[in-house]
């Protein structure tokens, strides 16, 4: 009797697709890792394929990483595979999160007495449109994650009924390696797009049934920040940019559902970290561009604090998430073709939808 060691076996593997110049054995407590360094015979996602199932059946998954050397493989014990999500949480959030969407968005001013009171229409029309953006978003994210093999939760919508919104948004968790670049962009990109195409017919419709009005400073009342799109969107219905003459345009509830559609795409744009920008930023140039533009984003926010000091937040979790990320199986094959303008697709997006001061409280 003996005790089979992997550790010989992975390194005959990896020298089936690389010229090893070296290789090591890690070790996190009871798990142990082997990491082989050299020249890679074949194609990086084409090496990976070669020897994926031989490692798997041992036990391990190799990542195809780059190193200064040329690449690396590292074979580590494969994840467990993630249990279900809990389909009965997410439907009850998404419940609360109509609830406390209604209870906002259903506030209604009444000038002539100033009182404010409930307006059923307009609870059930800013719920419908904000909730059908963001869960066009999320199902964005979760239906291309499926398609790639790739493990996700269901989306989770965050109720917040004290809130501008009435909800701080949804997320899907990734669960499982990503397979490369390249699946990593679709997933990224799939849910901003997603969203933008609900968002912008919803933004048309809300405009167009919006006033444009002198503005009167209330007690607790707020200006819209613009950004290149939502302007451009103005001009189009309006004819003209707006606030400008002192008059600005006072947002029916579906207008201000298509507005924060707007908002919370920019931002998820943002390129940093595990942020959709930081997937389509890291897929479109790599792991250490993407270390050094999350700092580069951070150090941004920090300035834009001093316009709206929301960023001083922003600025603080991406400082410390932005460099987290979860590794791809295979991050050494570049995007290619189409797939990279359909990052740079994703960029422009950014700068067309980004709100450097989302909101500026006026003061009667």
């Amino acid at each position: 009797m003996f005790d089979f060691d992997p550790t010989s076996a992975l390194r005959i593997l990896a020298a089936e697709v690389m010229l090893v110049h070296s290789s090591e054995e890690l070790a996190n407590g009871d798990q142990r890792a082997v990491r082989c360094r050299g020249q890679l015979l074949l194609e990086a996602q084409a090496a990976h394929d070669t020897i994926v199932a031989r490692a798997q059946a041992l036990g391990y998954t190799p990542l195809f990483q780059h190193d200064p050397i040329g690449a690396a493989i590292l074979f580590i014990p494969t994840p467990p595979k993630a249990p279900p999500s809990r389909l009965w949480l997410a439907v009850l959030l998404f419940v609360l999160t109509i609830a406390s969407t209604m209870l906002v968005g259903g506030q209604e001013y009444i000038e002539s007495t100033g009182q404010i009171v409930f307006n059923w229409g307009y609870a059930l029309s800013f719920s419908a449109s904000l909730l059908a953006i963001l869960l066009a978003h999320e199902l964005g994210h979760f239906i291309v994650a499926r398609r790639e093999g790739v493990a996700v939760s269901y989306p989770f919508f965050i109720p917040m009924p004290f809130f501008l919104l009435g909800t701080m948004g949804a997320f899907i968790a990734i669960k499982d390696l990503v397979p490369n670049r390249r699946a990593l962009l679709a997933i990224g990109i799939a849910g901003p797009l997603a969203g933008l195409v609900v968002a912008i017919p919803v933004l048309a419709i809300g405009l167009s049934i919006s006033e444009v009005k002198q503005v009167v400073p209330l007690p607790g009342s707020f200006t819209e920040g613009n950004s290149l799109l939502y302007a451009a969107m103005k001009i189009l219905i309006f004819g003209r940019f707006l606030p400008s003459g002192g008059e600005d345009v006072y947002l029916h509830p579906v207008a201000l559902a298509g507005w924060a559609g707007l908002l919370v795409t920019g931002l998820n744009l943002l390129p940093a970290g595990q942020l959709d920008g930081g997937h389509i930023f890291f897929a479109l140039f790599g792991a250490r561009a993407a270390r050094i533009m999350s700092m580069i984003v951070a150090v941004a926010l920090l300035g834009l604090g001093f316009l709206w000091s929301g960023w001083f937040i922003w600025a603080v979790m991406v400082a410390l998430i932005g460099q987290q990320r979860s590794p791809l199986r295979n991050e050494i094959s570049p995007l290619e073709g189409p797939w990279r303008w359909l990052a740079y697709l994703g960029l422009l997006t950014f700068i067309l939808v980004f709100t450097p001061v989302p909101i500026t409280v006026m003061t009667p």
